[in-house]
């Protein structure tokens, strides 16, 4: 089977291809004789209910500064492709909001992975809130009154802004720490959206644990370790990548999410995961499958293709 792929994405001469998930999908993508094609989304447009985006046709190799050979830009109607990979990173805003709308309009005749309705509607550190089991405790909210309580109650707590991404603005305060009221006043002047406040997990200095699932089933993990003496192990703020295998814990949490994410349409999904916690669902461009393959030969982004195929086959 020959699928013709575009991928949304951010611009694709800029990405660095020895850690770009996105890219190592392209990769998989034209390995089982698909096509590509790509764009960013300034360039969509939708006329009389049919939606166009302008780019060009690619071809990929790993080769560091030439990794992408581009066709002439054209202007393609996104129903001519098979499936289109919703691949710009965040932040979650409304231009990423109205990305969806649009992509709605041609999805699931052309299939967009992920469902662009539930990426919507499940903002990653929301979306988690669903299962309050599985989370430590953790409050979203602007309330000044609510904040104080729950650092009251649980004092070591973790500040995070809801739709912040690879580790951003996320902070540590102590029970004594007179520095969270400052901060919350930068954020407020900022944005009007609420924080995130958790519990803090002793756990995290011995890593934040992402585990990739496609179609609902786990495929693999990695564990990501912060620096000495930081908190944040995102691989984009220094935190450094070991392998990991899955414990009991992380397939009990596994099962519980993979139903609602297979129901959702949501295929390829990271989830971050400290000791025995859920911390966030990951859907709108996960990341962690290049570092999945070089330290456990686990390719997910290949198994993705094959779960696709199968769906394309089914249409």
């Amino acid at each position: 089977m020959s699928l013709k792929v575009a991928v949304q994405m951010d611009p694709i001469e800029g990405i660095n291809i020895e850690g770009d998930t996105t890219f190592l999908m392209m990769e998989s993508a034209q390995a089982r004789g698909h096509r590509l094609f790509v764009y960013v989304t300034h360039t969509l447009a939708m006329e009389d209910g049919r939606v166009f985006a302008r780019g060009r046709d690619v071809t990929v190799r790993r080769n560091k500064g030439d990794h992408a050979a581009l066709g002439p830009f054209r202007r393609a109607e996104l129903t001519e492709f098979d499936v289109i990979l919703l691949r710009q990173d965040p932040p979650f805003d409304m231009a990423y909001i109205d990305t969806t709308f649009l992509l709605e309009a041609v999805h699931p005749k052309t299939l967009v992975v992920n469902d662009p309705r539930e990426v919507r509607n499940a903002p990653e550190k929301l979306f988690v809130t669903l299962f309050p089991e599985l989370q430590p405790p953790t409050l979203i909210s602007s309330d000044r009154e609510a904040i104080a309580d729950f650092r009251k109650r649980h004092g070591d707590v973790v500040l995070k802004p809801l739709n912040g991404r690879g580790g951003s603005g996320v902070t540590r305060h102590l029970a004594d720490d007179p520095n969270l009221e400052a901060l919350l006043e930068i954020h407020a002047e900022l944005s009007s959206e609420p924080v995130i406040l958790q519990k803090f997990l002793p756990s995290v200095t011995k890593g934040d644990k992402r585990i990739l699932l496609v179609d609902g089933e786990a495929v693999g993990a990695i564990n990501r370790v912060p620096q000495k003496g930081q908190i944040r192990s995102n691989l984009a703020v220094g935190g450094r990548a070991e392998a990991v295998e899955l414990t009991a814990r992380d397939r009990q949490i596994c099962a519980a999410i993979g139903p609602e994410l297979k129901r959702r349409g949501l295929l390829f999904v990271g989830i971050d995961v400290i000791g025995d916690y859920l911390t966030e669902i990951n859907v709108t461009s996960p990341t962690g499958a290049v570092a999945l393959k070089t330290f456990t030969g686990v390719d997910a982004t290949d198994i993705l293709w094959g779960r696709i195929e199968a769906l394309r086959a089914m249409a």
